[in-house]
């Protein structure tokens, strides 16, 4: 029977050293055993508990949800793949789609090709869309509606390359936030500030109003409400929404100070 070391675990399947240790910390992936030397060691068994933990993660479950999933589904692997089959092949025919949407606009921006108005939305999911809208009229009623409408209108006027590159430039500052969360720097550490205000500013284009730090560190209580934050923010790295809601909220509070 092979065995794996916590190193050459995450060699073989792409998951850090330290995430495996935070899985192990919260129960989510023990060791078959830990040896005389106090290393960790991996079976087969967790081998394949870990591919279930990686279909999860992939299909945007949240961290904490994932235990229970398994233990409710059992060990009847074929069911369990049957249904992570089903689901990946409704998200690959809607990639597919937004590929094919990339494409044509790319031909029309280069003047191959010419597209209708509905033809830009094409794989898009107006559902998720919609859900999320609702869940922040739910959550924080008020003018949210308004204000969710008023941000729709002043980004679809930006034209569509303008929204294209106001979505990259928002993905270009989170990629270099992230380099500061995975070299290990303290979230509250004051150095983050240039960038977190890049951010900060990123975030008041987008609303087309100015944004106070009590709106803020409001925001960063958004983003850890919602699961989904959380499994778009951890692409990054296992525990990044945290760091960054943390980030987030040390900066408002010097910038309100």
């Amino acid at each position: 029977m092979s065995t794996y070391t916590v190193k050459q675990l995450a060699s073989l399947s792409g998951v850090s050293v330290r995430t495996l240790h935070h899985y192990d910390e919260i129960g989510l992936l023990r060791p078959a055993f830990i040896g005389e030397n106090r290393y960790r060691y991996y079976t087969r068994e967790e081998l394949l508990r870990l591919q279930d933990i990686m279909f999860h993660r992939e299909l945007g479950v949240p961290l904490k949800d994932i235990a229970a999933l398994l233990d409710a589904e059992g060990r009847d692997r074929v069911k369990i793949l049957n249904a992570h089959r089903e689901e990946l092949a409704e998200r690959l025919e809607r990639n597919r789609q937004l590929l094919r949407t990339i494409d044509r606009t790319i031909a029309e921006l280069t003047g191959d090709d010419t597209m209708q108005d509905k033809e830009l939305y094409e794989g898009f999911d107006p559902k998720k869309q919609a859900e999320y809208e609702d869940w922040m009229v739910d959550r924080f009623g008020g003018d949210m509606r308004e204000r969710i409408e008023e941000s729709k209108v002043k980004l679809a006027s930006l034209g569509k390359e303008g929204m294209q590159a106001r979505i990259a430039e928002g993905g270009e500052i989170a990629s270099r936030i992230a380099k500061e969360f995975k070299a290990g720097v303290a979230a509250d550490d004051p150095a983050n500030d240039l960038l977190i205000a890049e951010h900060h500013a990123w975030i008041a284009k987008m609303w087309d109003r100015a944004c106070s730090p009590e709106a803020y560190a409001g925001l960063a209580d958004l983003y850890l409400a919602h699961p989904d934050f959380k499994t778009e923010f951890d692409k990054n790295g296992e525990g990044f929404l945290d760091w960054m809601t943390v980030a987030m909220k040390a900066y408002a509070a010097r910038l309100a100070a």
